[in-house]
């Protein structure tokens, strides 16, 4: 197991106090979600496998059961990829710039992308009220649709604290971080062969 692996593994918040233990609680119950969001999903689609060709018929459900474990596991996934520093960059400007001018552009584009995922799930919630008021269910499990779609301004609330704290480690700090714990930097992606 790499370093990274190992720092990914045992996460801890490099935020002060209260800030640091909430980040570090919802790194975790991420952690969960997504690694029972893929184990289930996986095991759904093996019994389904299984099922078509052992008994000759699929299971009804297993086409709602992934849409809802796909919802979960990619909006989960948003606020663990900014966790993470796992996020895309474009940085021509950005990597030209003094160690200053990175920290103050981060500080910017994290409280920006902290407010863009906050403006979305402000209208996520609404659309999840809608699906609510209109009485939808799903076909094959019975219960009603909004209930699948609860994850999507989850994540998008979840990843607006996240670059929130990201903004507030760059303002505590010395050094540029893509997230809390990850330091700005580029690795070696060389190898020898």
């Amino acid at each position: 197991m790499t370093d990274e692996e190992e720092a990914e593994k045992h996460y801890h918040s490099g935020l002060p106090g209260i800030l640091g233990t909430i980040d570090t609680l919802i790194s975790k119950l991420e952690a969960i979600i997504l690694a029972l969001g893929v184990l289930l999903m996986a095991t759904n689609t093996v019994a389904n496998v299984i099922g078509r060709f052992a008994l000759g018929e699929s299971l009804f459900f297993t086409g709602e059961v992934n849409r809802i474990l796909i919802i979960m596991i990619t909006f989960a996934g948003i606020g663990y990829a900014a966790r993470h520093g796992r996020h895309i960059r474009m940085s021509a400007i950005y990597d030209a710039l003094p160690v200053g001018g990175r920290r103050a552009l981060m500080i910017v584009i994290s409280l920006f992308t902290s407010l863009v995922m906050f403006f979305l799930m402000y209208y996520s919630v609404h659309y999840v009220l809608d699906l609510y008021d209109k009485g939808r269910i799903l076909p094959a499990l019975g219960f009603p649709i909004f209930i699948i779609y609860v994850w999507v301004p989850l994540g998008f609330l979840i990843t607006g604290i996240q670059y929130l704290f990201t903004a507030i480690k760059n303002l505590t700090s010395r050094d540029v971080y893509l997230s809390t714990s990850v330091v700005d930097g580029y690795k070696d992606t060389e190898t020898e062969v």
